[in-house]
């Protein structure tokens, strides 16, 4: 059987499994403890030497990278969510690499972690606000694009009116702003997207640890959306 090796909070390890839930792919979790370092530490380290989650093994294959892995399990078990058709399909890998490369490099690295871990401190205090201060003013104008534009269409998804491995990958990263108690109902279209996918009979279960996590923080003040 396959090994999934992530951690339940880590923001790219929950559209993996909530994406392997919804679908009954045969996969068995392997919790790598961030919190503890884990992932800097053999046995995972020598594993992945990213030293990041997820990981999924698949025998003697290894695959890191939450959208790679996505990719692979929809193409292993033929599965409709990243579609055959090759504009449909180019139009899901646009969505991912868009939230990839562009909405979560503000909105994780920029405005939420570093509210988040300590770890992701800068050396001073200015850098620190002006770093929050620019992934605060970048966020918005991609949670605007998103409102706007990918779902602009009407539709009920990301690429239309089926659902697609972008959908799961998207949300999971966006979400992680209810830890720090951001308002999405500002962007209606993304409030509305959000409360479909909270709609799959998984999101409960894979998000558990994230609420208990938002629970933990929630006299923490943080900037706000």
């Amino acid at each position: 059987m396959m090994k999934l090796y992530m951690h339940p909070v880590s923001t790219v390890s929950r559209p993996v499994r909530l994406f392997v839930l919804e679908n009954e792919i045969p996969v068995e979790e392997v919790v790598v403890d961030l919190f503890t370092g884990a992932h800097h530490q053999p046995p995972y380290s020598d594993l992945n030497p990213n030293r990041m989650v997820p990981l999924l093994e698949d025998g003697d294959f290894r695959l890191s990278e939450s959208s790679a892995i996505l990719k692979y399990l929809a193409e292993k078990f033929d599965l409709p969510a990243y579609p055959k058709d090759l504009r449909q399909r180019a139009r899901v890998n646009e969505k991912l690499d868009w939230f990839n490369s562009n909405f979560y490099r503000d909105w994780g690295y920029g405005l939420l972690y570093p509210q988040l871990f300590p770890h992701h401190k800068r050396a001073t205090d200015a850098a620190h606000s002006g770093c929050i201060e620019w992934g605060l003013e970048k966020s918005k104008k991609w949670l605007q694009l998103l409102n706007d534009h990918w779902l602009g269409h009407g539709k009920a998804y990301l690429t239309g009116d089926a659902i697609s491995i972008a959908d799961y990958f998207g949300v999971c990263l966006i979400t992680f702003g209810e830890v720090t108690r951001y308002d999405f109902s500002k962007y209606p279209r993304v409030n509305r997207w959000i409360g479909t996918m909270k709609k799959l009979p998984n999101w409960a279960k894979v998000n558990e640890a994230l609420y208990g996590y938002q629970n933990a923080v929630k006299d923490q003040q943080f900037v706000s959306i």
